[in-house]
């Protein structure tokens, strides 16, 4: 099988994000997983300025998105049997398994559903409140709501079995994929997608698609301080999402690691 890891990492990086980068790279190393690190971007995806509800300076500033940058991993879907997309903020242990053997091939695609993970109770009433604002209004799909919220997944995350997942981007580019018309109000951001990023767009297109999707094991993306603490120690892959709750920012690498151990 062969398999590769994707991840962005573009402009100068923390020392959280540099450590977390480099245990990816010796994790692929450990299963003989190639491991790319895409540093500048490359689909520079920019909204209508003439419309957009997004702040104009904050994309003129950098002059696009970098939220859509990591579906440029769809680029290499063909060179692969299995591909792993990983945010750059994610840490996982030495002792992690293999996460492609989780993915068995009836599926093409693999995430986690934050409202299954151990969350922490605010955490609960976040995923309750952002199931509302961002996917109440997109009645066209079956979201399985229940007393959680919606069952969504943390995109920060997935693992894809790629020959059953290319049908569904119909022969498209990566920017061609981003660029459809019924994901034009995403990009854009108009009304309640105004804060939208790709983790919007991608729940909804699985869901319209029907794409096989795996709900994975919760400690494939552990989200720190969304999670009970008790349950940290659990998880296979740290997703230090949230930086305000992080000691120091997470600059202290050496104190992060610490806690979470």
């Amino acid at each position: 099988m062969k398999r590769m890891i994707y991840q962005v990492a573009v402009g100068a990086q923390s020392k959280l994000y540099l450590h977390c980068i480099e245990s990816v790279r010796q994790y692929c190393a450990k299963y003989g997983i190639e491991h790319i690190v895409q540093n500048e971007p490359i689909l520079k995806i920019r909204p209508d300025m003439a419309v957009t509800g997004r702040s104009k300076e904050a994309v003129e500033r950098l002059g696009y998105m970098p939220i859509y940058e990591k579906e440029n991993a769809f680029t290499h879907l063909h060179k692969y049997d299995q591909v792993a997309i990983v945010d750059s903020d994610i840490y996982i242990r030495p002792t992690a398994p293999n996460i492609f053997q989780d993915l068995t091939t009836e599926y093409a695609f693999g995430a986690v559903a934050e409202r299954e993970l151990p969350c922490a109770k605010k955490y609960k009433s976040k995923i309750r409140k952002y199931s509302k604002a961002a996917f109440e209004n997109l009645t066209d799909v079956d979201w399985k709501w229940d007393h959680r919220g919606a069952e969504f997944y943390n995109m920060g995350m997935m693992v894809i079995n790629c020959q059953k997942f290319l049908p569904y981007l119909k022969g498209q580019t990566a920017e061609q994929f981003i660029r459809r018309p019924e994901f034009k109000d995403f990009v854009d951001g108009i009304g309640y997608r105004k804060w939208s990023t790709d983790q919007m767009l991608l729940n909804y297109w699985v869901k319209k698609e029907k794409i096989p999707t795996l709900n994975m094991d919760w400690r494939w993306n552990g989200l720190f301080k969304g999670i009970d603490d008790a349950q940290i120690p659990k998880a296979y892959f740290i997703h230090f999402f949230l930086k305000d709750l992080l000691p120091q920012k997470g600059e202290n690498v050496e104190d992060l690691m610490r806690v979470i151990n």
